[in-house]
């Protein structure tokens, strides 16, 4: 299937030596050619990066036209001067794209505590900017210009026929494979279509899929200080903010993109060798399920047991009783890859050789946590903990 890209927008990605010692991409324009409504949601982490603040202050809002996004530093714990130089980066891209310096919101990701060079900041947007196309290579070089330790690019696209027969695009960017602990997180991600939203009704819909996709994702549960998802809605395709029913079909579209982006950054997580699927179903409420997949998704010993390919259930169960959720230890069931291993607070006997087989020969590997206390689940995405992840983090700056 084609990767079909909304129409109203323009994308750059180059290298300005912010990643110094390296030719790789570290700056990225994304641009409307038409006045957007914005929505964001970012992170929760009381430390939080300068770019996080500004965002925060202008969103939700409409007649936005561009997101500058660096790659290289994070722009955090750098006090009174990155948020000038966040506002900086908004002003830059403003004045090289034709817009107000209000029009422009602005990401940044990387090391902690350092200040951004501005100098190579401002070439950087000059020369995005003199590059920028509507292109699908250019998309795909400013979804590169995101990342830090990713490996692949993480990008989705989605269309969808609205109820006048008109066809709108939806599709997204992200980056992300470590600092992973979304409580809206380091992730970033950008949605663009080519719908029209009202602000109100874009932040609402943003919240929502986001805590069932981006929340629901972990790969060491450290929250970020520059987490940010941003949502554009230009109406180059259909200029009547959509309502009712056309409103929830970009609802829905827009949720399974996101799960689709969610997957992808664990499944890129640092060092990582399985992604795990937890599915916890039968709990009393919605956050009572969260609580539940976020505590085994985060558990060091059930991370460590799926990358030695080791059935460790005890160790899963164990997770979910000490959560602080009540439930009834002798109504809780669990299933690996699809094997019951343990049911209705009893071990069932099973072949470990076997089910450590389906672990180490496939990427995936999915819990299945029953409970007997509700009707509310969840499903949530982690990664296994690698030899590889704690050297790449032990000497991350050094």
């Amino acid at each position: 299937m084609a990767f079909l890209l909304p129409k109203g927008y323009r994308f750059a990605g180059v290298h300005c030596d912010v990643k110094p010692n390296t030719t790789k991409l570290d700056l990225s324009l994304i641009v409307s050619d038409r006045p957007a409504t914005a929505a964001g949601v970012y992170t929760q982490n009381l430390v939080c990066g300068a770019p996080v603040q500004l965002d925060r202050l202008r969103t939700p809002g409409a007649g936005f036209r561009a997101i500058v996004v660096n790659s290289g530093v994070a722009n955090a714990c750098t006090g009174e001067q990155g948020f000038q130089n966040a506002e900086t980066m908004a002003a830059l891209t403003a004045e090289a794209i034709g817009a107000a310096q209000d029009q422009t919101l602005v990401m940044s990701t990387g090391v902690i505590g350092i200040q951004l060079p501005m100098n190579k900041i401002e070439a950087g947007i000059k020369e995005a900017a003199s590059k920028l196309s509507s292109s699908y290579e250019h998309f795909n070089l400013a979804a590169s210009g995101m990342m830090t330790t990713d490996t692949v690019r993480k990008t989705a696209s989605r269309s969808l026929t609205l109820s006048n027969g008109k066809t709108i695009v939806l599709c997204g960017m992200g980056k992300g494979a470590a600092m992973i602990g979304p409580n809206m997180a380091t992730m970033l991600v950008v949605l663009i279509t080519d719908a029209a939203l009202d602000p109100g009704d874009a932040q609402t819909m943003l919240k929502r899929v986001a805590d069932e996709t981006f929340n629901c994702i972990s790969v060491e549960g450290h929250t970020s200080t520059s987490d940010t998802v941003l949502f554009l809605a230009n109406g180059a395709a259909e200029s009547s903010p959509l309502k009712d029913q056309d409103q929830e079909l970009l609802a829905a579209a827009l949720k399974d993109l996101c799960a689709e982006l969610a997957q992808m950054i664990p499944n890129d997580g640092e060092g990582v060798s399985h992604l795990i699927t937890i599915d916890v179903y039968g709990c009393k409420d919605r956050e009572s399920a969260k609580t539940i997949a976020k505590t085994v998704a985060n558990d060091a010993l059930v991370k460590t047991a799926i990358c030695g390919a080791d059935p460790n259930w005890g160790r899963i169960v164990s997770a979910a009783g000490r959560t602080g959720v009540s439930f009834d230890p002798m109504k809780v069931s669990l299933k690996i890859n699809g094997f019951d291993l343990y049911q209705n607070g009893t071990p069932l006997p099973f072949d470990k050789q076997t089910v450590s087989q389906s672990i180490r020969d496939n990427r995936k590997t999915h819990f299945e946590l029953f409970f007997q206390e509700g009707e509310a689940s969840i499903r949530f995405w982690t990664s296994d903990l690698t030899a590889e992840y704690v050297h790449l983090n032990a000497d991350y700056t050094t």
